[in-house]
């Protein structure tokens, strides 16, 4: 399943979801736990395990439970030094543990729910090396204090100063790198999420590998990942705060390699950043606009859309708080047949669950009405940890018993029917759980009782078993494959953005989202409560405990309406967000499409100018804030591309006439846009210093050259060769090495030339022939250089202000070098 990959490293008994929720295991010792009996006395030899609220012994045997003593139960721990006679063997220290509760876990090895035994019990220790015994009997004796303090703040606090002395205590051993080459780049204290738990350890970065080791040794002694494996990597909201990372060595797969709890956001802002260094694509182009664009063109199937914005709005399989959300997308669990040409077969992706059934949404919106601000219409949420182990306890029995203090739910209540879930989410009062990914993949086992587990019998006598499948389904597979045919069919292709509207877009908060009816508990919201400004202590754990189990709203990712897929029964509908002020205008006219003014004759040329009779101005269209600053076109005309200084380039459809696209590369403004000769890559040079290349097939940038000092003022292109000119005063020659044919890989560049001016170059071009390069500078100088040798064949101030501009003259740009010089300046003083 999704999660399990950080369980699986292990082949333990003991897990830390045998811990209570919040709680920390600490250290572990090989230990024996003596049982006296009236006749003799038995030793069990296992693993003696410290944890903050509770002791947990784990015989090695496998037929003997799991002891668990909950640390507020005891009432008396003692260290007790036997006597050592000198007539018989020395006798070691031991631990005795006076309590008034014993939870025996796993008895025969088996996954079941706990067994809880009350009433006074005495059990003893013997730890196998004797000199630790007195060291942990007083650390026992510390947390037990901590359990018994009367508020629950209290308790938190001391246990987590103990946390925090033990990691000031200990760091990172550097006898783990890999490599004696291996160079630290940093160390800190973290903690390893995982659902459910988290493992306190410190995590170190060097020039090659990301290393987490846990303070306690579980799961491994250390843990490896490398930096050049990396795909992706996430920052994260965790326990509403900005201190998570989530690391990918893959690009698809549901379940990362790690996630990270920092205890400073700046440590894991170091860290993050330092890591996308080694990505190839780093992680600011996986942004929620360029997936939206790759999924209308098809480049993406709905299933990995959903994945990615799942992601991209703090989704993570590691947290169940926040697991990724799946919608229902049939309504049709019970016929024989399963029509997916049918829309009747289908949910209506355009309202929320709780706003399917008109008749609950009535008695819902009348309470809703009466209730005092802040209103909200439905009480529970489509996501939480409860929800998500409703349909995963199967496969994964230890969570639901660590959500549940080592209970199942009740029989009736559990995940029995496909149908009935569907049902109950129609009709039940609180029920409005939407569904998780695995419903949409290729492991069955979530619906299968594989393991044979004991999950009670329901009222009507039947053994809860596997979950009942839908008629239309010939077995769990035979579910999967529909049900994911069904997500990838025409009609959730052409209603999916409705959905996601509701989820991750516009209409999850404001006036829309009470339009919509899609109005939950302010406190699943995100920036809904500042925890940290309630300073009473008790209050803000029980306020962030509601949050967390009660279920998260997914940060959201669109402001404006979601755009349609383009499917082959939906053509050209889009719709985006309006765009209210702006200067720039487009007007374009054009030749016939395999023509090239440049390469006509004189004769030709003036002829196509009478053709074309007096220019009139076909439309204008109002795309950006400020002055737009360049302008390019893709070779079938199809799509304009303009550059602003309001720092964003927009691609505006000739064919719609409306706006598409807006990319923002940085907060500086963007001085020109040119198209490169694939047809498929956008350069744009910017005040930041920066040249961006923006793939628009994918939707995303897939370079930056960081190549000047200064601002860049203008960008030419021929023959693989760029050109920049910029306000350091050079004009910078670099040739493009591409990676492969694939417009989304990145491009090497190597700096061929530089040439030096002596003001801030403003201006810069080529002849039609690529042979001469001409560049205008701030203080009225035209300089002509010779593009094979990079040296100057003619320079001369012909202005007192700045050349805003310069270009060679088409009927001179194939004759002599002594010709050439007839060129179009503009000067900031003067019209000449």
């Amino acid at each position: 399943m999704a999660f399990f990959n950080t369980q699986e490293r292990t082949k333990e008994r003991f897990s830390l979801l045998l811990l209570d929720l919040e709680e920390y295991y600490f250290e572990q010792h090989t230990a024996y736990h003596v049982a006296s009996s009236s006749r003799k006395e038995k030793k069990i030899r296992g693993s003696f395990k410290v944890c903050s609220r509770s002791i947990i012994f784990d015989p090695d045997g496998l037929a003997e439970p799991i002891i668990k003593i909950p640390l507020r139960d005891c009432q008396k721990i003692e260290f007790v030094e036997k006597e050592n006679n000198p007539f018989n063997d020395p006798k070691p220290p031991v631990i005795t543990v006076s309590c008034k509760q014993v939870i025996f876990i796993k008895e025969s090895n088996v996954i079941a729910p706990h067994r809880n035994e009350r009433g006074s019990k005495n059990l003893t220790f013997e730890l196998d090396v004797w000199s630790k015994t007195e060291d942990v009997v007083q650390t026992l004796l510390q947390l037990h204090r901590a359990s018994c303090l009367d508020k629950l703040g209290d308790q938190t606090a001391m246990i987590a100063a103990n946390l925090q002395s033990r990691l000031a205590r200990s760091s990172f051993d550097k006898n783990c790198f890999q490599g004696v080459a291996e160079k630290p780049h940093m160390e800190c204290p973290v903690e390893m999420v995982m659902p459910l738990v988290s493992n306190p350890g410190h995590v170190c970065i060097t020039n090659e590998n990301l290393y987490f080791q846990p303070l306690n040794g579980h799961p491994l002694h250390v843990i490896q990942i490398k930096l050049k494996e990396v795909r992706r990597i996430y920052k994260r909201r965790h326990g509403l705060r900005p201190l998570g990372l989530e690391v990918f060595c893959s690009e698809n797969n549901l379940c990362s390699d790690i996630y990270l709890k920092f205890y400073n956001p700046a440590e894991r802002d170091e860290i993050y950043y330092y890591i996308a260094t080694f990505l190839e694509n780093h992680i600011k182009e996986h942004t929620a606009e360029s997936y939206m664009l790759q999924w209308q063109r098809g480049y993406l199937s709905n299933y990995e859309y959903l994945l990615h914005l799942n992601n991209l709005a703090d989704r993570s399989c590691n947290d169940l708080s926040q697991y990724p959300v799946f919608p229902w997308v049939l309504a049709d669990y019970t016929s024989t047949q399963l029509d997916l040409t049918n829309a009747a077969t289908f949910r209506d992706l355009s309202k929320p669950i709780g706003a399917l059934n008109q008749e609950r949404l009535d008695r819902l919106l009348a309470r809703y009405r009466g209730m005092p601000e802040p209103r909200f219409i439905y009480g529970s949420h489509y996501s939480s940890p409860g929800y998500v182990l409703f349909y995963l306890v199967r496969v994964a029995p230890e969570h639901m018993l660590c959500l549940q203090n080592g209970r199942y739910d009740h029989a009736d209540r559990m995940f029995n029917s496909v149908s009935e879930t569907w049902k109950n989410c129609l009709q039940g009062a609180t029920d409005f759980k939407e569904l998780i990914p695995e419903f949409y993949g290729n492991d069955s086992s979530f619906l299968e009782n594989r393991l044979n587990l004991d999950l009670g019998r329901k009222q009507n006598g039947i053994l809860v078993g596997d979950v009942l499948l839908p008629p239309w389904a010939s077995d769990a597979s035979d579910f999967l494959k529909k049900h994911k045919m069904a997500l990838e069919s025409q009609y959730v292709s052409e209603h999916l953005h409705e959905w996601i509207d509701l989820v991750f877009g516009f209409k999850q908060r404001g006036s829309e989202a009470v339009e919509a009816h899609n109005v939950f508990h302010p406190l699943t919201y995100e920036g809904g409560i500042d925890c940290d400004s309630i300073e009473d202590t008790d209050q803000r754990i029980a306020m962030l405990t509601q949050i967390l189990e009660f279920g998260q709203t997914p940060k959201q990712l669109f402001m404006g309406p979601h755009p349609q897929r383009i499917t082959p029964g939906v053509q050209n509908i889009t719709r985006s967000s309006s765009i209210n002020s702006a200067v720039g205008e487009l007007s374009p006219v054009s030749l016939c499409e395999d023509s090239s003014f440049e390469d006509l004759t004189e004769e030709s040329r003036k002829l196509a100018w009478a053709n074309m009779g007096s220019l009139k101005r076909i439309s204008s269209h109002k795309i950006h804030k400020e002055a737009v600053t360049g302008i390019a076109v893709t070779r079938d005309g199809a799509s304009i591309f303009s550059t602003s200084q309001d720092s964003t380039l927009k691609m505006f459809s000739k064919e719609l006439k409306e706006f598409q696209r807006s990319i923002s590369f940085s907060n500086m403004a963007l001085s020109s846009c040119l198209m490169l000769a694939d047809g498929k890559t956008v350069a744009c040079s910017s005040w930041d210093n920066n040249v961006y290349f923006y793939s628009i097939p994918y939707g995303r940038r897939q370079d930056t050259l960081m190549g000047h000092d200064d601002a860049v003022s203008e960008i030419c292109w021929f023959d693989d060769r760029l050109y920049t000119a910029s306000w350091d005063s050079t004009v910078k020659v670099w040739h493009c090495y591409s990676n492969n044919q694939s417009s989304h890989k990145r491009s090497k560049f190597e700096l061929l030339a530089e040439l030096e001016h002596d003001a801030g170059v403003n201006t810069v071009s080529l002849n039609a022939a690529g042979t001469l390069l001409v560049s205008g500078c701030k203080d009225g100088t035209v300089t002509i250089w010779d593009t094979s040798s990079y040296q100057t064949l003619q320079q001369v101030h012909c202005h007192d202000g700045t050349i805003h501009q310069s270009a060679f003259s088409p009927g001179v740009c194939q004759a002599s070098e002594e010709n050439m010089f007839l060129s179009m300046m503009y000067n900031e003083s003067s019209n000449d």
